[in-house]
């Protein structure tokens, strides 16, 4: 019960006692991400195969019932007519994919039929946010299609780094971390860490003006909210995996790169 009580105080508390083992400063870091928010882009292998499914399928399928589906000379059945004449033609022409045919053929009735279709068009979102446009690394409305991850520059400091800080000798790792990000980052973020097992671990060893730096590295997932900087961060940023080997060291970038999703 009494290390209980010191672990919670130590929660909303500046660490006391900095635990150090054979020369070596302990620390926890925080690779807090924010998943895909919708689905990448298909590659061309995967936009030819899916194509050939499609097609294979249609040759394979009975005509459809248009006036069960359709009432006969509605919008809906001229249309759906117009759609088809589309994919007729596709499935004669192997270059063109039923995807892009159809696609083309909304976009042309459309224009034919704007004032037939003014109270029932679905606005489809551009898949590129004004964050994307304006490169906004703080914001997490950008790059919806990969992962991003959460990097802090200490104050004084010209380095990034996940969120990390010395472990107090009363804590677990799990609790040190989890009390780093909120000293560091505020505490309006909903956030879940995912274990209470390190992902990664980096390793500095000691020099002359300096003990030696082992840090080990948690995973958690942000759901909602904002960093709030603290007035020991001087700057954040969300960025990809990709983004990351242009911020962080070569050796830190290394002992955490297989920890990250590439999506």
């Amino acid at each position: 019960m009494f290390k209980h009580a010191i672990i919670k105080r130590g929660l909303a508390s500046a660490v006391v006692n900095p635990l150090i083992i054979k020369n070596n400063r302990i620390q926890a870091s925080v690779i807090l991400s924010r998943a895909p928010q919708i689905t990448r882009d298909a590659t061309p292998f995967e936009k030819a195969y899916f194509d050939y499914r499609e097609k294979l399928e249609r040759q394979e399928a009975m005509t459809t019932p248009t006036d069960f589906y359709f009432k006969k000379g509605s919008v809906a059945e001229r249309r759906w007519k117009h759609e088809e004449q589309a994919r007729q033609q596709a499935m004669k022409d192997p270059s063109i994919s039923l995807s892009d045919a159809v696609q083309a053929s909304q976009a042309t009735w459309e224009q034919e039929n704007e004032g037939l279709i003014a109270a029932t068009k679905v606005e489809k979102l551009d898949r590129t946010t004004e964050a994307d446009k304006k490169n906004d690394s703080k914001s997490l409305d950008r790059a919806l299609k990969q992962t991003l991850y959460l990097v802090v520059k200490q104050s004084g400091e010209g380095t990034w780094q996940f969120p990390q800080g010395p472990i107090d000798s009363t804590e677990y790792l799990h609790e040190a971390a989890e009390r780093t990000l909120k000293e560091q980052c505020g505490v309006d973020m909903d956030t879940w860490f995912v274990g209470r097992q390190p992902i990664a671990f980096y390793k500095e060893t000691s020099s002359k003006e300096q003990s030696g730096l082992k840090v080990f590295f948690m995973k958690a997932r942000v759901y909602a909210g904002q960093v709030k900087p603290s007035k020991s961060v001087s700057d954040f940023a969300w960025l990809t995996k990709d983004e990351l080997a242009n911020y962080l060291s070569p050796e830190y970038y290394s002992a955490i790169k297989d920890s990250l999703g590439d999506i």
